[in-house]
């Protein structure tokens, strides 16, 4: 992936990863969309970002996807890049009154909508690369967020597939894998132990320039690496070189 003269959409770019990524693409010069639902948010990053695009929506509707799609073709048809970044993680246990209602959100916000995404952007000829944020949780789970884990070992599974699958349309699949970072993901305060989002963005961004698709840092590059011969396995099964 080429580093500046991007047309990006980042989902939940208005705060922790996704703000993140949207000013270091913004600094080498891209040009940035961020969606999101809350729009005081969206408004707050535009303040401190003036560049920004704002589009406001809700991920967890179908419709809401469809026409962020069709508003994306309308006024932004050369957009070349989608990252796929918004996310939810609950802290759960099944004796949970509202656990269902719950699992159901994560499933929803962490696969279904960058899945329906996927099958949307890919059809736009400008799209030339696809970028889905995991987690190191998802090569070992954390048992107080036990669906988070398992979404994002979905959606590393699914990048994993699509890398060898999209490559006849020429659409590059990356995988960003955090750690854990300083974020309010899960709620305030929970992460605050952890290392700042600006760490992990620079350190992703060293290997994006070194033509690296998996950006891994700290915890979650360990996870990557010890999960060197599953990869090799993926490969022979399916007869990739």
């Amino acid at each position: 992936m080429k580093i500046s003269g991007n047309k990006i959409l980042i989902t939940g770019g208005g705060s922790g990863i996704g703000y993140g990524l949207s000013e270091r693409f913004i600094k080498e010069n891209n040009t940035v969309i961020i969606c999101g639902r809350r729009q005081a948010v969206l408004d707050e990053a535009k303040q401190k970002l003036p560049t920004l695009i704002t589009y406001q929506c809700d991920l967890a509707i179908e419709s809401e996807r469809k026409k962020l799609y069709q508003w994306i073709t309308v006024n932004h048809p050369d957009l070349n890049v989608l990252i796929n970044n918004a996310g939810i993680q609950q802290w759960e246990t099944l004796e949970d009154a509202d656990f269902i209602e719950k699992v159901k959100e994560e499933i929803t916000i962490n696969i279904e909508a960058p899945l329906h995404l996927t099958s949307l952007f890919t059809n736009l000829a400008s799209l030339n690369t696809i970028m889905n944020v995991t987690s190191g949780l998802a090569f070992a789970p954390l048992l107080r967020a036990p669906v988070y884990s398992a979404t994002k070992a979905f959606l590393h599974s699914f990048t994993i597939s699509f890398r060898e699958i999209l490559k006849h349309k020429q659409i590059e699949v990356i995988e960003i894998i955090p750690p854990a970072l300083n974020t309010d993901l899960g709620g305030k305060g929970k992460h605050d132990y952890a290392p700042p989002v600006s760490e992990f963005i620079e350190a992703i961004f060293l290997q994006l320039i070194e033509g690296k698709n998996e950006l891994s840092f700290g915890f979650s590059e360990k996870m990557l690496n010890a999960n060197e011969n599953l990869q090799l396995a993926f490969k022979r099964m399916n007869q990739i070189d």
